[in-house]
Parts: structure tokens; sequence; C-alpha cells
């Protein structure tokens, strides 16, 4: 059987392409990604909440971290390189709640503060994380808890509360 090469629509090559473009006019680009997740990633084994959580679910930090690379260049630039699925990670782990998606974004903003080539970019990203951790949040109160999303209260902190 001849496999099918799949071709994206020209709108959507587009797309793609102005939003990286205007993610580089940013000063968001490839090496500022691997930075920031190297970064945010040393804050987070060093942390005494999410360390132990993290270092229970990954066996191989390499492999991990090249994985979250490949996940923000998809985000912030449209990369399509990323292959995964974070909320059945998220799922599977049994303890993790509301307050340890707080924390990360905490550690998140703060290596974001420090290294962002621009506030316009730090804005930019730090939104992008907030909708991800509220995303993972309903999603496990949804799929694993079976509570309603809209009788909770997200709490999570927004970037400019650290800008």
């Amino acid at each position: 059987m001849a496999t099918r090469t799949v071709q994206a629509h020209p709108h959507a090559i587009a797309a793609r392409e102005e939003r990286r473009a205007e993610a580089l006019a940013m000063g968001i680009d490839e090496p500022f990604i691997a930075d920031l997740v190297d970064r945010f990633y040393a804050s987070v084994r060093e942390d005494a909440v999410l360390g132990p959580i993290f270092d229970a679910q990954i066996s191989d930090w390499p492999a991990h971290l090249g994985q979250m690379n490949r996940f923000w260049q998809s985000v912030l630039l449209s990369a399509g390189n990323f292959t995964g699925n974070p909320m059945m990670k998220h799922l599977a782990i049994p303890t993790i709640a509301q307050e340890h998606f707080q924390q990360w974004l905490a550690l998140f903003y703060r290596t974001l503060h420090a290294i962002a080539p621009t506030p316009e970019a730090a804005r930019h990203i730090g939104g992008k994380a907030r909708m991800i951790a509220e995303s993972l949040l309903t999603g496990i109160w949804v799929h694993r808890d079976r509570e309603d999303p809209l009788a909770k209260k997200v709490e999570l902190p927004h970037v400019s509360s650290v800008l």
C-alpha cells in the first residue's frame, strides 16, 4: 500500500509563516526557546514542590528537554515538529492539582522575566503558557476528577503579575 503525503493548504502555510515572522520580530527564535526550556526545567528540578513530581515521571531528562523544545517551538513558532499528548501525560499523574500549576507558572514567569528578549515577547509567551496550564487543569478536572469545570474557579497567575 502506498503512503500518502498530506500537503497543508496554502492558507494554513501562510498563516503559520505569519505567526513565525511575528514571533521572530519579538525576538522569539529557536536559541531563545532552547535557553528558556533549559533554564526553566533546571528551576523545576530544584523546586521543593515540583521537583519530586517531575523526577518521578521523567527518567530521561535530555529526551524530555528535547521534547519540550519541540513543544515550545510548535507553540511559539508554529514549527509543527512536536508529537505527543500533554493531556494524557498530565492525567496520568494522580496527585497533580491546581497548586502545582500555580507553582509551574510562577517558575515559568520568573524564568521568562529574566531572559525574555522584549516585554512584548514575555507577555506573548506568558499568555500562551497560562492558556496551556488552564487547559490542562480544566482537562484534569473533567476527565480525571469528573468535576464540572464551570463550578470551579481557575486561579492561575497572569504574566503581568510578575513583569
